[in-house]
């Protein structure tokens, strides 16, 4: 009979995503690592993330009086989850230490863990945090609400947040028109009295999709008189008001049931104006650029739970007179998930790392354009075959709803969609070589840290080097560039930081030695000693 895997330490059980810690700069934080890897590895934890999915939030527009309430209710579960991630900081206390002291790669490292057990309710923990860079560009806003988010209390009240322990932010962008394209969005903001910065703006819109729809306030988009402009939107005004804000329903989706997506109606909204009319853009990308690196770090925490769950499961699974474990094609699938898997974590520490030292370390600060789009194209792509293939390894009893891999494989695809879908992310990839090639001349100098290491590599980064230099780069031809750069990188970090698996890495994924679905390694790769790597060290 199986055992469970939980309950399980998924820092001291994961030794890849403790070096790429260490090396990143946030070593001092092992100690707090280790404690909250075995809390949200435990049996208590994971309950709660089946029962938030399971339960699904509600929404309630009206009272029993007829009058507008537009609240969600949640599963207590949820709320347990939310209060574990806000009371361990994960939204904002990277904000407390200093650039390059580790906090924000402790931080990721934290996101990284608690995602595999359940992720939706992430997103508006991701969003709060990054809400400030933005709101920053507008400081008498940012006074005011930047105390209030970055307290460790988690405060589910719809009230006054002036009277709330502690504060969530989102955001609003999408519209039906536009998708994508937000410059094609029609909201539209008035300005009260003379508007301007810090002004009062009256909006007017229908948003397609808001996550998190119960935060305290959102960012969103609209058309001011000057152009497209960012507003800071409460749900209570500062005289304990509701503001117009109508959720009209939330979505019905494939996955992340946990999280409340919704349509929002701004029918005469209050807003604020977050920077000059006409930059919201330039105002909101400050946001985004924090929440693609979390939608990154889902993917690839998805890939290690099932990778995690699949080598448990064929630990101890015995068919045919032996444990799956030591069946050599049964080790040739599980080594070549563990490549992925390992490569995933590395490559989010790494945007980790430059993520916090930007402001102070201009490599870093350029590198992280190009990479923080490549990182995010290729693992929201790759999650879902890995997932699904982990499920395969755990047979029938991995496509039933007591398992976590139905929802694993239901979360992948969407963090290929949201913080830009597949061609958004390929096309900005080209725009920054096109627009700012010093992004890619910085990371072809992190790669250039690998060179000597294999023939094969050199050769590659021989010819992307061409590639990337280029003044002729196709569109059609953006995402072959973005896998290649992908690829590219992850062979760097093996060759760097985990030799043990570099060659098999290099000899698939580059020279060729590979076929079309996991479990095709060459016959030169120890299966065995990959595989291995891949099952967790329960208690």
């Amino acid at each position: 009979m199986s055992i469970p895997l939980e309950p399980y330490n998924l820092y001291t059980s994961d030794p890849v995503l403790r070096r790429s810690v260490e090396r990143e700069g946030g070593g001092q934080a092992n100690s707090a690592l280790e404690t909250f890897g075995e809390r949200v590895g435990s049996a208590e934890v994971s309950e709660w993330g089946f029962q938030a999915n399971r339960h699904s939030p509600e929404l309630v527009t009206h009272d029993r009086f007829g009058e507008r309430v537009d609240e969600v209710r949640y599963h207590p579960s949820y709320h347990r989850l939310m209060d574990l991630s806000v009371g361990a900081g994960l939204h904002a206390s990277h904000y407390d230490g200093l650039p390059g002291d580790g906090s924000y790669v402790a931080r990721t490292a934290q996101m990284h863990m608690i995602s595999q057990i359940e992720v939706g309710h992430g997103c508006p923990v991701s969003m709060t945090g990054a809400v400030l860079p933005a709101l920053r560009e507008q400081s008498d806003l940012a006074a005011v609400w930047e105390p209030r988010v970055r307290t460790r209390s988690y405060d589910p009240r719809l009230v006054d947040p002036a009277a709330k322990s502690g504060n969530l932010l989102g955001m609003g962008l999408t519209e039906k028109q536009g998708g994508s394209d937000v410059r094609a969005n029609t909201s539209e903001a008035v300005a009260v009295n003379r508007g301007g910065p810090g002004g009062e703006y009256r909006l007017t819109g229908h948003k397609w999709f808001t996550s998190a729809p119960m935060c305290d306030a959102f960012l969103m988009l609209a058309q001011a008189r000057g152009g497209i402009s960012c507003f800071l939107v409460p749900r209570i005004l500062p005289d304990g008001a509701r503001n117009s804000l109508h959720l009209m329903r939330l979505k019905d989706k494939l996955g992340n049931r946990s999280n409340a997506s919704s349509e929002l109606e701004y029918a005469d909204a209050a807003g604020w104006l977050v920077g000059e009319e006409g930059r919201g853009i330039n105002v909101i990308i400050k946001m985004v650029t924090a929440t693609r690196v979390d939608v990154t770090n889902w993917s690839a925490s998805l890939m290690r739970q099932g990778v995690s769950q699949a080598a448990w499961h064929v630990s101890q699974r015995e068919a045919f007179g032996d444990l799956l474990i030591d069946k050599p094609l049964m080790q040739n699938v599980l080594a070549d998930l563990e490549l992925e898997t390992e490569v995933g974590t590395m490559m989010v520490m790494r945007l980790a790392g430059a993520y916090e030292r930007a402001p102070v370390n201009e490599h870093d600060a350029v590198f992280l354009r190009l990479s923080s789009a490549v990182a995010k194209y290729w693992l929201s792509k790759r999650s879902t075959p890995v997932v699904r293939e982990a499920l395969e390894c755990v047979g029938g009893n991995g496509y039933v709803e007591e398992s976590i891999m139905p929802r694993l494989y239901r979360e992948a695809p969407l963090n290929a969609i949201w913080e830009g879908a597949g061609n958004v992310i390929a096309l900005d990839v080209l725009r920054a070589l096109q627009r700012a090639p010093e992004s890619g001349q910085a990371f072809l100098d992190e790669l250039e840290l690998a060179r000597g290491a294999d023939r094969v590599y050199d050769a590659e980064l021989d010819q992307l080097r061409q590639l990337v230099t280029s003044p002729n780069l196709a569109e059609r031809d953006a995402r072959r560039l973005v896998e290649r750069l992908a690829v590219c990188w992850g062979a760097s970090l093996c060759l760097r930081h985990e030799p043990s698996i570099a060659d098999a890495y290099v000899r698939s994924r580059l020279d060729g030695d590979w076929g079309t679905e996991f479990g095709t390694l060459g016959s030169h790769v120890d299966v065995d000693l990959i595989a291995r790597r891949a099952i967790p060290n329960p208690k």
